[in-house]
């Protein structure tokens, strides 16, 4: 299958698309950077329109700004937006001008779709709150849903924070922790969704795979737990004490709005993956640490 990944230069790109060579696929990398370094066996391309030979099976849509890197001033939260937004627009308008498209689209979104949700359990029925990430995942994920007036079999990733040791959030994380200054993000009590980044790869794998998928999937672990509770797993893992909270009011004033992704409370869980058969790796927080 030759199979288009776009962003295929980050956290979980770097993991898929060696998998995606290793099962003999044909991945082509579609990259803005200039000489940008893919994975040993694909090829790279800098616009669609250089992409050669036939056109590709299926699409990963990957591409976006590092939501986390910066705080959110007006300037930042239009890049997270133009990133991704018109990233999969350009997709689809160059879907639209081919006489065979591709047959699946799996585009990436996150959790952040539903925006706060307390302690109540979210599966992808679940009705979102409104604020600046829901908005930005939904106009991510209709921009993605116009593939299908084209026949495009079209799914939506919503992603936890993914964890692997060389990269993503728990990268951040860890120097603080192993110098015993960890601690829990304002009460701990919210809900933080998580997700092992061999579980991630695997989920676009199936997805690609699957021809009966489609619509939204949440992809986290289906043992979701709370700051608090992954506080205290990360200080195990590490054998460091975790003596060290980080005030509500600190965290807004460090980070201003962008202190809602440490405090929302998402207690997802993956309904439709595990109702159609999909196996976690890593279920267990516990398992996952100790293996990264």
């Amino acid at each position: 299958m030759r199979i288009l990944v776009s962003g295929g230069t980050g956290f979980i790109g770097q993991a898929l698309c060696p998998t995606l060579i290793g099962d003999g696929h044909d991945v082509v990398v579609w990259s803005r950077q200039p000489n940008a370094k893919v994975a040993e066996g694909a090829t790279a391309i800098q616009r669609l329109d250089e992409l050669t030979g036939p056109n590709p099976d299926a699409i990963i849509n990957l591409a976006g700004a590092s939501i986390a890197d910066g705080r959110w001033t007006e300037a930042r939260k239009r890049l997270l937006v133009d990133s991704r937004v018109d990233t999969t627009r350009k997709l689809v308008e160059w879907m639209q001008g081919m006489g065979s498209p591709p047959k699946a689209l799996i585009s990436a979104s996150a959790v952040g779709y539903y925006g706060e949700q307390g302690d109540r359990i979210i599966n992808e029925d679940t009705t979102p709150t409104a604020g600046f990430t829901h908005d930005l995942c939904a106009q991510w994920e209709n921009e993605a849903l116009k593939a299908e007036s084209l026949g495009v079999r079209v799914c939506l990733v919503r992603t936890g924070v993914v964890l692997d040791r060389d990269g993503g959030a728990l990268a951040k994380m860890l120097f603080p922790f192993k110098m015993g200054a960890g601690g829990r993000l304002g009460s701990g009590r919210h809900y933080f969704p998580w997700i092992h980044r061999a579980d991630i790869v695997a989920i676009y794998h199936w997805l690609v795979a699957n021809e009966q998928a489609s619509g939204p999937y949440n992809a986290s672990a289906p043992n979701p737990v709370t700051n608090a509770d992954f506080t205290q797993a990360l200080g195990r893992a590490l054998k460091r004490p975790t003596l060290f909270p980080m005030p509500e009011p600190v965290l807004r004033l460090l980070f201003g709005e962008l202190s809602e992704l440490l405090l929302v409370s998402n207690r997802m869980m993956p309904k439709r993956l595990m109702d159609e058969g999909f196996e976690f790796r890593y279920p267990e927080l516990k398992q996952a640490l100790h293996a990264i």
